[in-house]
């Protein structure tokens, strides 16, 4: 492909744009060509003005920008891929307001962290969290917090303007067990990414920055508390990168209450797909299932940490999934250096049955202890 034509060709694309325009993520099939078409466009006498318009996102040699019909780039499908830059929603529902919360909150009970404590408390593990931010004022969450990256703003920290990377922060690695709570890998380091909104609503492009970003300061876990209905092969390679990278995604597997179903990018094999559970062990009516689950865990009525300094109970697979990413955790502080594959297959194989129906047998519900065990086999 001629990338000075398509560079050329872009610009003039782009300035007849506007606000409404989607956005698109167009991928090069080649590395080189990638390179290339960046250090054209970084070149030209206005380029660099012109590239903050764009999404550079290296990790899948791909940009995104406002582009007309992707009809206009048929002339160019030799050399690169176009897909929709999609919204993409979080998944939890509506939070109910708590004034204060003390102790330990019941899903970390449940899935029984306190007695793992005297072994492993994740510490030094690096927990991504793809999300609204956080509140870095938090009580319970001062001692567990790293700088963490705005991709909607470089210039802040990744303040929470949502509430929910606040709460999926706290059942992660709260610290505070003599006045607030206490989350499931209290010595574990959360590095905030925030790629959504006050809405908490991202694009896909949003999101690929954040697991770049996580690539390249080598975090141990990428909490995805988040999910779409359709697939997106630019997604799916970053996730694969990550992967390969050796670091461990944990999805959610969204609140429709489908029985076949799961949300992207949980159905994807390269994450940890988790659902939902009640307090009876019971998977909860919200929570999608069916085979892509690899693991359940506490979702429903969840109280974790919310903006200044207040708690709320949340229900969602978005809690569930803080929970396995927490237990995770504590088992890579126990047993470094275990590769993604090795993660899934002694979490899968160290469950606890759930009660209910015959669809449960497939897989079962967190249990730290017995993950510690398998860990030791």
């Amino acid at each position: 492909m001629d990338t000075t034509v398509f560079l050329h060709w872009l610009q003039g694309a782009m300035a007849s744009s506007e606000q409404t325009t989607p956005k698109r993520i167009i991928r090069f099939h080649q590395q080189s060509e990638y390179r290339q078409f960046i250090k054209d466009w970084s070149e030209l006498p206005d380029g660099k003005a012109a590239l903050k318009a764009v999404k550079q996102m290296p990790i899948i040699r791909a940009i995104s920008c406002r582009l007309p019909v992707e009809e206009t780039l048929a002339r160019f499908s030799t050399g690169v891929w176009i897909e929709d830059d999609r919204r993409i929603t979080i998944h939890a529902a509506t939070p109910k307001s708590l004034l204060s919360e003390k102790g330990i909150p019941w899903g970390v009970q449940h899935v029984k962290a306190p007695q793992a404590w005297g072994m492993t408390t994740g510490h030094r593990i690096k927990v991504g969290v793809i999300d609204t931010g956080v509140d870095f004022s938090h009580p319970d969450l001062r001692q567990s917090l790293s700088r963490g990256i705005n991709l909607l703003n470089r210039s802040m920290l990744p303040h929470d303007d949502n509430g929910h990377g606040t709460h999926i922060a706290g059942t992660i690695a709260a610290a505070n067990q003599m006045q607030g709570m206490i989350g499931i890998a209290p010595r574990a380091q959360i590095y905030p990414v925030k790629a959504f909104d006050h809405n908490g609503s991202a694009f896909v492009s949003d999101i690929i920055l954040g697991i770049d970003w996580c690539v390249r300061n080598r975090v141990n876990i990428i909490n995805m508390s988040f999910g779409m209905k359709t697939r997106s092969k630019a997604l799916l390679t970053a996730i694969t990168n990550a992967y390969n990278a050796g670091i461990i995604v944990v999805a959610s597997s969204g609140n429709d209450g489908k029985r076949r179903s799961v949300d992207y990018p949980a159905r994807y094999p390269q994450t940890i797909s988790v659902g939902a559970t009640t307090r009876l062990r019971r998977v909860a009516p919200f929570t999608n299932r069916g085979t892509h689950i690899d693991i359940y865990a506490p979702g429903d009525k969840i109280i974790s940490s919310w903006l200044r300094g207040k708690y709320h109970e949340m229900s969602g697979t978005s809690m569930a999934t803080s929970h396995v990413s927490g237990a995770i955790a504590l088992l890579l502080a126990y047993k470094p250096g275990l590769s993604p594959a090795d993660i899934k297959w002694i979490l899968k194989r160290s469950t606890q049955p759930l009660r209910g129906g015959k669809v449960q047998r497939l897989t079962g519900e967190l249990d730290i202890m017995r993950m510690l065990q398998a860990a030791d086999r």
